[in-house]
């Protein structure tokens, strides 16, 4: 319970910075720059101090990229469903997004749970494969992203602290789930939509919906460097211990998906 303490109040002070960043530079760098690993890392950090064994803690970060995927698509449905639901009220239709993106979330990831479960080649190779498919989902995402405009109005203090308060406590339970030797699940609930969604929310309620649409298509894609962090910590980290070994997927991810994203995304603003 102390390691799931520690690591949740560390994912909530990083997770905090996204929404500024989105509202300083725009939805499409802003939402780039939000995707990078941050969270994920005190994550990997729990999950190796509470494994009993380095394959439970591989299982558990092999999940990671089922969890991410099925953010993309938590993602997508921000842009998809707010322009097909036809109710005049702004928080009324805000509301309902909200509960039917997250319960879109929830079903995939029980779907893709239970298939990898049941996953007839090894978890390694599954655990690619759904982060090239995120890649690719990211890439076609961002081919038909609407305009995305900087925000014209600060976030308040309260949206940051809920941002916050609901990264830790997601980080928290994966944590502790994983102390449990509930890996699957807990590398999962490790990737819970707690960032995205408070992004989505306070980005619309406090910028519009264009800034928060113009988000969608960048978030997608540079969370893809998540699922190759995931893949890479749980060989580097084994290796060569929590501090250089997570430093070293923060690199690899971040210098493979999120540094060519932001040059590519540069070049098409």
């Amino acid at each position: 319970m102390h390691t799931s303490l520690i690591t949740a109040a560390y994912a909530g002070l990083v997770a905090i910075g996204v929404t500024v960043a989105i509202e300083r530079l725009g939805g499409r760098l802003g939402g780039l720059i939000g995707s990078i690993p941050t969270t994920i890392i005190p994550a990997s950090l729990g999950f190796w101090w509470v494994a009993e064994s380095t394959e439970l803690f591989r299982e558990s970060l092999y999940a990671v990229p089922a969890g991410m995927l099925v953010n993309a698509l938590f993602l997508y449905s921000w842009r998809v469903l707010p322009p097909r639901l036809r109710i005049a009220n702004l928080g009324l239709r805000l509301a309902a997004v909200v509960v039917l993106s997250l319960l879109g979330w929830g079903l995939c990831a029980a779907v893709l749970m239970t298939a990898m479960r049941q996953a007839p080649v090894a978890l390694l190779w599954v655990a690619v494969l759904l982060c090239v498919g995120q890649l690719l989902f990211g890439l076609w995402a961002c081919l038909d992203n609407p305009p995305a405009p900087k925000g014209s109005r600060r976030v308040g203090p309260a949206t940051l602290a809920a941002r916050g308060v609901l990264a830790a406590a997601a980080i928290g339970v994966s944590v502790w789930m994983a102390g449990l030797g509930i890996v699957l699940l807990a590398g999962i609930a490790s990737v819970f939509p707690a960032i995205f969604l408070t992004t989505m929310v306070s980005v619309w309620i406090s910028q519009g919906e264009a800034v928060q649409a113009g988000a969608v298509g960048p978030l997608m894609l540079g969370s893809a460097s998540v699922s190759l962090y995931a893949i890479a910590a749980a060989f580097s980290i084994p290796t060569l211990g929590v501090w250089v070994g997570s430093a070293l997927a923060w690199l690899l991810a971040v210098g493979c998906i999120s540094i060519p994203a932001w040059y590519w995304l540069s070049r098409e603003q």
